[in-house]
């Protein structure tokens, strides 16, 4: 029986993970019988949008919920992507606020009830222009991807500059000193290079599933569900979702102003903020996230949705980590963005069904980002 490699891109929210996944399939993996399995965290598919003219068999699991994905439907989706197209690869992008071990330990769960299926590799993508900030308010959750990896590729090196990268490199050594570290801007590699590169590393991989693996039977995830998503249409005509199972929600309110700094993204303002989520809680993806999304059909223009996403800077709408979406433009276009903090991305794209936005964060302010992006009918 031929042998399905199993490869699982890791990374923290807007560091370029569907970058990667698109250079190794131009590049490395032409040719191949690939599936593309995509885990987003948040309610609102948008990645699909993205990636649906590639060609890739796409399967899209939107719960809201990490967790529930990974030990129901995850398993389930992997068996049926084995049983109906049994490709030579699959290559997971998992939510960017899960952690890796969780996908590792589904993964060999369900490799050792499908018969030539097989963890290959878990590469992390870390931006190092955000590395540090990341890490003093998300420890918990980045420091997971960091340790599980056996490939940590870097990006937006070719923006940052050498102390930056050099920063970030020691930062993850710190924490994980055996993984190759690829610090050559991505647009100056080819991807089977890049492909080599992580598969060189399959003995390094193999030492850390074993580790995780080992350390399964102490992980419990003690982890309940309150509320459903929250979904709210008005008379304009755009519906509106929130996912947010934060129980510490209502202590949050009181000290919100110390929270939200005017941003001019560097590193130094990022210190006084005072959620910190060490890497020794046990916390699930969504006790400390929440996801926003609309969907509308009104239409907008290029200028528009710049002046929406340069907002988000504020500290108005909590703590933004990544948005993106699609939006009908009045020209018949379609208008495709992309935003982490500071570096927000607009451009021409596929249609979709109707024009959908994403915004992930902590301490969302959902009533200030239905007020940001809706549009009235006459407006």
């Amino acid at each position: 029986m031929a042998e399905t490699k199993v490869d699982i891109i890791s990374g923290f929210l807007g560091a370029g993970k569907t970058t990667l996944i698109r250079k190794l399939l131009k590049d490395a993996l032409a040719g191949t019988k690939v599936v593309l399995i995509e885990n987003e965290f948040g309610e609102i598919g948008i990645d699909g949008g993205f990636l649906k003219e590639s060609g890739i068999q796409i399967r899209e699991m939107n719960s809201g919920c990490i967790c529930c994905s990974l030990v129901g439907d995850f398993n389930a989706s992997l068996k049926q992507v084995m049983a109906q197209y049994a490709p030579e690869r699959i290559l997971i992008e998992p939510s960017g606020v899960g952690k890796l071990d969780d996908v590792m330990r589904a993964i060999e769960k369900t490799a050792a009830e499908v018969p030539g299926m097989k963890l290959n590799s878990a590469v992390t993508v870390v931006d190092c222009t955000k590395a540090k900030m990341y890490l003093r308010n998300f420890g918990e959750f980045f420091l997971n991807q960091i340790e599980n990896a056996g490939t940590i590729l870097l990006t937006r090196c070719d923006k940052a500059s050498r102390e930056k990268i050099d920063e970030a490199v020691a930062l993850i050594r710190e924490h994980n000193d055996k993984a190759t570290i690829i610090t050559t801007p991505l647009t100056e590699l080819d991807g089977k290079q890049v492909l080599e590169t992580i598969e060189g590393r399959s003995d390094l991989q193999a030492q850390i599933l074993e580790e995780v693996m080992n350390s399964s039977e102490e992980h419990h995830h003690h982890h309940h569900h309150d509320e459903a998503a929250k979904r709210v249409t008005d008379d304009e005509g755009n519906t509106f979702f929130l996912s947010h199972h934060d129980d510490d929600d209502d202590d949050d309110d009181e000290d919100e102003h110390e929270h939200h700094h005017d941003h001019d993204h560097d590193d130094h303002d990022h210190e006084h903020e005072e959620h910190e989520y060490h890497h020794d809680h046990d916390h699930d993806a969504d006790e400390i996230f929440a996801s926003w999304g609309m969907e509308t059909p009104n239409t907008y223009t290029k200028e528009e949705v710049e002046e929406r996403l340069e907002k988000l800077d504020s500290g108005k709408y909590g703590k933004i980590l990544r948005s993106k979406g699609m939006l009908p433009a009045a020209d018949g276009t379609w208008i495709h963005f992309d935003y982490v903090p500071g570096e927000p991305q607009v451009r021409t794209g596929a249609a979709d069904v109707t024009g959908k936005v994403c915004v992930i964060g902590s301490e969302l302010q959902e009533d200030a980002l239905a007020e940001l992006f809706r549009k009235k009918k006459n407006a």
